[in-house]
């Protein structure tokens, strides 16, 4: 979801490393011929000024401030983490290799989703900690017959800490998973996935928490909702099992704590849940959605396009589900894009430009229409 502890980390290339390192205060050449120096590729119509925010470890789910100035992110397997925390910094800045970013979770546990609030003085995010300190356990693809399976811990619940890491109030208290946070344009709701109905379903809560509804009531994982730039639909993505088969399957990971996201569909629904529609029927795994300033185009990340689906690049397509474009072109894994508020810029997660290894970086480019 929209948590980074997720399918782009077991479908990253698995080449070594390179010993070349590439300068971090300069960019590649756009188009550049070797895959592990492109910053940007040749096709890449849509995106111009293409700068490289992060460096290592693992980055991603990067969402912006309501004043486009900073972004709030999750990261991994460096700065001397255990498991994924919640980090801000000024989207200006492009040393964060040797310069730690403010820390926003506490530390322990696990965290996932994380996104401001209005004013930009508070973060709401999710996390682990409160039931322990250490990382909870990630499942094996091999206890499961090499399928990939997410962890739907239910010890998460939302939280909301300030800009120091503060940790100002709970959110969520009921028993199951609780996470997935975003909030509305607006600044007066929050949507968020939740098992307290026995399913993974999508809820809306007041941002401080109150007047909690169910918004969507099928079986399936509905989760990784967005509000669209006026406030009044939500984009996410879904599994929707349908076969006796696929219901069994789906229900008896749920019954463990655990789903299996490899075949997921796009939705949009207004914001009480009234007027479902499905927008793609691609097949794979099509996730990370965000809505087009205009409103009238939804931004995403897809596998069908790929022969083993062994990659994702960001696509488009209209919110009536018609035409569909390819938007990056990234060998290996863009995922987890976010227009800026005022809709000239674009934020995304991606492994290029990473040397042949496995580390996920944040990158900004400015928007091309």
């Amino acid at each position: 979801m929209r948590f980074i502890s997720i399918l782009f980390f077991s479908l990253m290339i698995i080449s070594c490393k390179n010993e070349k390192k590439n300068s971090h205060k300069g960019d590649a050449v756009s188009g550049a011929t070797r895959i592990t120096d492109v910053i940007h590729y040749p096709k890449e119509k849509h995106l111009k000024n293409i700068k490289q925010l992060t460096f290592g470890g693992d980055n991603a789910e990067a969402y912006w401030s309501f004043d486009g100035k900073k972004i709030v992110f999750q990261a991994a397997n460096h700065w001397n983490l255990n498991c994924d925390q919640i980090f801000t910094m000024d989207v200006k800045s492009l040393e964060h290799d040797h310069n730690i970013p403010q820390m926003i979770s506490t530390g322990k546990g696990r965290t996932t989703c994380s996104y401001f609030l209005p004013g930009d003085s508070t973060i709401v995010y999710s996390s682990t900690h409160l039931k322990s300190k250490d990382c909870p356990i990630v499942p094996k693809k091999e206890d499961f017959g090499g399928k990939y399976i997410w962890p739907v811990y239910d010890s998460y619940d939302i939280f909301v800490a300030d800009t120091k890491g503060n940790q100002l109030k709970q959110l969520t208290n009921e028993k199951g998973y609780d996470a997935e946070p975003t909030v509305s344009p607006k600044g007066d709701k929050i949507v968020f996935t939740s098992t307290r109905s026995g399913d993974l379903e999508l809820y809306t809560m007041n941002i401080d928490g109150s007047d909690v509804k169910q918004i969507t009531h099928e079986l399936g994982y509905d989760g990784g909702a967005f509000f669209s730039p006026d406030g009044t639909k939500l984009i996410f993505r879904s599994s929707r099992p349908k076969t006796e088969q696929e219901i069994k399957e789906y229900k008896d990971l749920l019954a463990q704590g655990l789903v299996m996201p490899t075949h997921m569909e796009l939705y949009i629904c207004n914001v009480d849940g009234s007027d479902l529609k499905k927008i793609t029927d691609l097949g794979s795994a099509n996730w990370a959605p965000f809505f087009h300033p205009n409103g009238q185009k939804v931004i995403f990340s897809t596998n069908h396009h790929k022969k083993k689906h062994d990659g994702f690049n960001l696509f488009m397509i209209d919110v009536d589900g018609k035409n569909l474009e390819q938007i990056t072109y990234d060998g290996v894994f863009d995922a987890f894009p976010m227009f800026s508020p005022d809709g000239t810029k674009l934020i995304f997660s991606s492994n290029r430009n990473n040397g042949g290894g496995k580390d996920t970086n944040l990158f900004v480019a400015d928007w091309v229409e």
